[in-house]
């Protein structure tokens, strides 16, 4: 996927952190990558980077304006149109993680083809996947799993990745959603692959490979979530995977966007999503836990880790504070 660079991240009007996760990510993993930020007002969160015009990121150089929020449905609020024609305006071409296709959008579409721009809407495959067969294929593979939707999957992962490749293990990041194909520059948004395919597009997304190399695959949702359990279990049987790590935020008190629904234990995710993946792979291991204890402090995230581990006898950490060496040497 030839993404042209660098970004103008646009969080138009957010005030939930976790609704511009796609803008997060990309400053978070890809800050050279970023010019900075644009929002609208009433905006009340940021990704961090300096925040700007659209006029003053075409000054500094951004040759995309990435649509860098979610929302439920991934639909474009009408609302946020005017400031993607002033983008396109400003020479730039826009990247869209969102399930509404900018072509669709008669405005966008026309000013576009008029001022030669590019449409790139990252969230929707254009390859024709297979369905899965579940056979047996060389290499390794690690999956993160979620008690929950939004839960630090992705930041696991990559987190894994640049872990793993600093020792010199042979590890991919394999990017399944589009903050994660944003920063990858390439992968498959499974939300977007017609059910019958998923799991067919993990397995061409991590294929055949060497014995000692690690495909980092990142999760997405949660079998305990009603809206998005299919996806992951598509995942779960695609990926074929021999390790998993589960995924908790911490202090979190209902399923995301599903008040009154409490979160599974972590004694119940590791047993679905078990069950789940030995379809495919009856080898398949939890390694350890990965937390984003970010609501609490370092002393209670480290109190909070380790009685998991004693709980568990699984390796417990927040990548972020902790790092992930213990996920590593858990592997080996």
């Amino acid at each position: 996927m030839n993404l042209p660079s660098p970004y103008l991240l646009f969080i138009g009007n957010a005030t939930d952190p976790l609704s511009i996760k796609m803008a997060k990510s990309a400053a978070d993993w890809s800050p050279e990558m970023c010019v900075g930020e644009y929002s609208l007002p009433g905006c009340s969160v940021t990704t961090g980077l300096p925040a700007m015009t659209i006029e003053e990121g075409a000054q500094q150089g951004a040759k995309a304006f990435v649509l860098g929020f979610a929302n439920s449905g991934g639909v474009l609020d009408p609302s946020l149109v005017a400031s993607i024609i002033t983008a396109l305006e400003a020479g730039m071409d826009i990247i869209n993680g969102l399930h509404d296709k900018l072509a669709d959008i008669p405005e966008i579409a026309e000013k576009a083809q008029a001022l030669g721009r590019r449409l790139i809407d990252i969230r929707h495959p254009t390859t024709k996947f297979k369905t899965g067969t579940g056979v047996k294929r060389p290499g390794k593979r690690l999956l993160t799993v979620g008690t929950d939707c939004s839960v630090g999957k992705m930041y696991t992962t990559l987190s894994l990745a640049r872990g793993m490749q600093s020792q010199g293990i042979k590890a991919t990041f394999r990017a399944t959603g589009q903050s994660g194909i944003l920063v990858a520059g390439e992968g498959v948004a499974v939300d977007c692959v017609v059910s019958d395919f998923i799991s067919g597009s993990v397995e061409a997304l991590c294929p055949a490979n060497d014995d000692d190399h690690w495909d980092l695959i990142e999760g997405q949702g949660s079998l305990y979530h009603p809206a998005f359990a299919g996806v992951s279990l598509g995942l779960l049987h695609g990926s074929q995977p021999d390790a998993l790590v589960i995924c908790h935020a911490l202090n979190r008190d209902h399923m995301r966007a599903l008040p009154g629904r409490p979160l599974p234990s972590l004694e119940q995710v590791i047993e679905m999503n078990l069950t789940a993946a030995r379809i495919t792979n009856p080898d398949v291991k939890v390694i350890g836990v990965s937390v984003n204890t970010s609501s609490v402090s370092e002393d209670e995230a480290l109190v909070y880790c380790n009685s998991v581990t004693e709980q568990l006898g699984l390796p417990c950490v927040d990548p972020i504070r902790h790092g992930v060496g213990a996920l590593v040497e858990a592997l080996e």
